[in-house]
């Protein structure tokens, strides 16, 4: 063989030899780098374990803990209905009680009664017998007397009656001044009955009037949305602002009831923002709410700020500066009590002005005269007494102070401006249509007055006056007597009383006029 081509064999073989002892080297390398990277698995393997334990370990005892948390709560809210439940069983058992003692002692009043009635019947029975005895020997008794007298029984009775007649027309005379004397005496009982009646008749118009405002909708659909699930928005706004809402079949529309009309003016504008901005959750209500009363206080205090610069009122104390802005949203009868009392100061300051007195203590005293019908808080003391009470704290002029006590009658009046605020919160709330009614209801009322007193026979004619407070009617002398004149007033008065609703008292005037005219040609 060719040694060159030996020498390459060699080479080769070397080569390979070189390559196979490398691979060997290699695969050992390899094998050891494979063990520690088994070896540094399997730590982490363990490693991540006992983290999975630990963390799975914090988490049971976590839910443990909620767990006993809510199981608490559930038992407390558990107790609580089962203490209420258990009241109102008791409260059921004790009305059961109350109605079978009812029950018996109606039982045993119905049974009286019977026996009553049996006796009675009995009685009845007896009296009949003994009329039947007493009108035979009354017969017998007048043929006796006819006799005797020499007088038929119609001769004598029209004598007797002749007699008795003008027996009679004395003493009804006497007793006639006794009983007005004595309806002089009963005059402010009288009166009080009176103003019971008319606070009877209209008591439910009132509370319509000035306890509810109606929130009108674009539509029906946004309903949903005030309710909430389950009622929560609802729930929210009414804990919210001491509102109750009803959401009834009136289409696109919810009625707001509440007896302060501040508190309805608040949930007006939070349901007008919440509707406007689409987001209705308890949390928006109670922001939006806390956010309208406050804008709604700097509104009011802006509102009395106006009201005395314009009245030309000054030095008066901030929180009566709110108290007169509070007024805003506060109605009497129907009539907004800012313009009322801006009307009673306007008239005061006139009414001082002509009698030569101070017509900007009289105007203040009137801006100011029903401070206390809105009170920040619950009291027993009358309008009148409070507005004395809260003005005299705030320092006050002590005429004012004794106007605004005064103006019902509920203090003495100690100050001549005293009786000019009185007359002037009369003077505002009597003319036609301040208080309760509309133009169009007023007139209807003073028509109704008039046809009422036409409607009597020997009536001329009649006039409804002082805004329907007094019915004058006229009458012909030649058809009405004197004594007439006080029947057909009592008449009138009494079909007014039972026919018609209206406010206060009305008087009503019969006059009569006797005239004798002639010409002298």
């Amino acid at each position: 063989m060719d040694p060159i081509v030996i020498s390459i064999i060699i080479g080769i073989v070397g080569v390979a030899v070189g390559i196979a002892a490398g691979k060997m080297i290699f695969a050992k390398d390899t094998r050891k780098q494979v063990e520690e990277a088994e070896q540094q698995a399997q730590k982490l393997m363990n490693d991540a374990q006992q983290q999975a334990e630990t963390l799975k370990k914090e988490k049971l005892l976590e839910a443990k803990e909620k767990f006993v948390q809510l199981k608490a709560e559930h038992d407390k809210e558990v107790l609580e209905k089962n203490r209420k439940i258990g009241d109102q069983e008791n409260r059921l058992k004790q009305k059961e009680v109350t109605i079978n003692q009812k029950e018996a002692n109606l039982d045993k009043q119905i049974k009286e009664n019977e026996t009553f009635k049996e006796t009675l019947n009995r009685q009845i029975e007896v009296v009949n017998l003994k009329r039947t005895e007493l009108e035979k020997h009354q017969e017998e008794h007048i043929r006796r007397l006819e006799k005797i007298a020499g007088l038929t029984a119609d001769e004598a009775k029209a004598q007797l009656v002749e007699s008795l007649k003008q027996d009679a027309h004395a003493r009804a005379l006497g007793l006639q001044q006794e009983i007005i004397d004595d309806a002089k005496q009963k005059a402010n009982k009288e009166a009080r009955k009176i103003i019971i009646q008319t606070i009877q008749r209209t008591a439910a118009e009132q509370a319509i009037e000035n306890a509810i405002t109606v929130f009108n909708l674009e539509s029906d659909e946004i309903k949903g949305q005030i309710i909430g699930r389950e009622g929560r928005n609802i729930r929210a706004i009414e804990a919210a602002t001491g509102v109750d809402l009803i959401v009834d079949d009136t289409p696109e529309a919810i009625i707001l009831s509440s007896f302060d009309p501040l508190r309805r003016e608040i949930a007006r504008l939070s349901l007008q923002r919440l509707v406007s901005d689409g987001r209705i959750h308890p949390a928006r209500i109670e922001e939006v709410v806390e956010k309208t009363r406050k804008q709604l206080e700097d509104q009011i205090m802006e509102i009395g700020e106006r009201t005395v610069i314009e009245l030309g009122i000054h030095g008066l104390h901030k929180e009566l500066v709110r108290i007169v802005g509070k007024m805003r949203f506060r109605s009497s009868y129907g009539q907004n009590l800012l313009m009322h009392s801006r009307e009673v100061a306007n008239l005061c300051a006139l009414m001082a002005g002509e009698l030569g007195m101070n017509p900007k203590l009289a105007k203040r005293a009137g801006l100011l005269h029903d401070i206390g019908k809105v009170p920040d808080e619950e009291t027993e003391l009358s309008h009148a007494l409070l507005g004395a009470k809260l003005a005299e704290k705030y320092g006050e002029n002590p005429a004012v102070v004794n106007a605004i006590g005064a103006h019902h009658d509920e203090m003495e009046m100690q100050y001549v401006i005293s009786p000019i605020i009185q007359a002037c919160d009369a003077i505002s709330g009597a003319r036609p249509g301040a208080r309760r009614e509309i133009m169009q209801q007023y007139l209807q009322r003073i028509k109704e007055l008039e046809t009422l007193a036409l409607a009597y026979q020997g009536v001329e004619k009649a006039y409804a006056i002082q805004a329907g407070r007094e019915l004058r009617v006229i009458v012909e002398a030649d058809k009405v007597t004197d004594g007439d004149s006080d029947k057909l007033s009592f008449e009138i008065a009494q079909k007014i009383q039972t026919e018609m609703t209206y406010p206060g008292q009305i008087k009503v005037t019969v006059i009569r006029e006797k005239r004798a005219v002639n010409i002298a040609r």
